[in-house]
């Protein structure tokens, strides 16, 4: 298997606010209108529009248009995925990039991602 770090990055700021965590938490129950997810907060409906288009463009939320109103629900496939990467790098293994820095090289993909390394 193989990582390109910084296609995680996205998922990790999303996750990196505490509204945002909230958010993800009220979600983890089921689909949520923004209404009643704007209920539980002391904020504007564009300061709620501003953290659901991160969470939504990270992938780890879906939103589904409802006549005048959203709704969203988390998506499971992202959030495994997340979860493999997160266990992944902070696990021990053979091929561990710290081996590649120690003896000086770093691998490449062919795609230009700097921080590729190749797991098994």
């Amino acid at each position: 298997m193989a990582y390109c770090y910084a296609e995680y990055v996205p998922m990790l700021k999303a996750i990196s606010d505490e509204t945002r965590l909230m958010i993800i938490d009220m979600l983890s129950c089921g689909e949520l209108c923004a209404c009643a997810i704007l209920e539980e907060f002391h904020f504007t409906q564009p300061t709620l529009s501003y953290h659901m288009k991160i969470l939504t463009k990270s992938g780890l939320v879906v939103g589904r248009r409802d006549g005048a109103w959203m709704n969203y629900s988390l998506n499971p496939e992202k959030f495994d995925l997340l979860i493999k990467f997160m266990s992944t790098v902070t696990s021990p293994k053979d091929d561990c990039i710290c081996y590649e820095c120690k003896n000086g090289r770093k691998q490449k993909s062919a795609d230009g991602c700097k921080n590729y390394i190749e797991r098994g």
